[in-house]
């Protein structure tokens, strides 16, 4: 059980230290802030998967007791050739897929320690954090759409120089 605490802990510090460095993002006073029905759709969903993947996590733990541990756990998802495909699925789109796409879609869109997704998905699950990395994603479309727009001076216009 206290491994099942250890990464409680390590998933909600993951998650705020993700959240805190994106709050720009969840503020209010731009245009866009307000959730939209689609985010709400990302949030519910990241919910529903973390408290379903903790739900199993706790009964593996007390079925497995001093057993339970990463290696275990891992063995035990190869336990049949239909398990055997999900598992080698699952693997695969956590540990090199999903990490792969955020870190790059995530520096591409300016989101802050894109990174941080994978290594929240070690602590919370896999769920959580791609539905989580979304809902940035929507938020951080909106509130680039809401900046004013940056706009720098043509180099070919005599005007724009100091020494005009």
């Amino acid at each position: 059980m206290t491994s099942l605490i250890i990464h409680a802990v390590l998933g909600v510090a993951t998650t705020s230290f993700v959240v805190y460095r994106n709050r720009r993002l969840f503020r209010g006073g731009w245009a866009g802030s307000r959730v939209t029905p689609l985010e709400v759709v990302f949030y519910v969903t990241a919910v529903a998967s973390v408290v379903l993947g903790w739900y199993f996590n706790v009964q593996y733990v007390q079925e497995f007791g001093a057993r339970a541990s990463w290696i275990h756990f891992t063995k035990s998802l190869f336990t049949n050739w239909a398990a055997d495909s999900e598992a080698q699925d699952y693997l695969i789109v956590s540990l090199v897929l999903f990490p792969l796409w955020t870190i790059v879609d995530g520096r591409r869109r300016g989101i802050r320690v894109p990174w941080g997704f994978f290594v929240m998905s070690l602590f919370t699950s896999l769920g959580f954090c791609m539905a989580g990395y979304l809902a940035v994603v929507e938020r951080q479309r909106r509130y680039v759409r809401a900046a004013p727009p940056v706009t720098a001076p043509d180099v070919g216009d005599p005007t724009a120089s100091s020494t005009a």
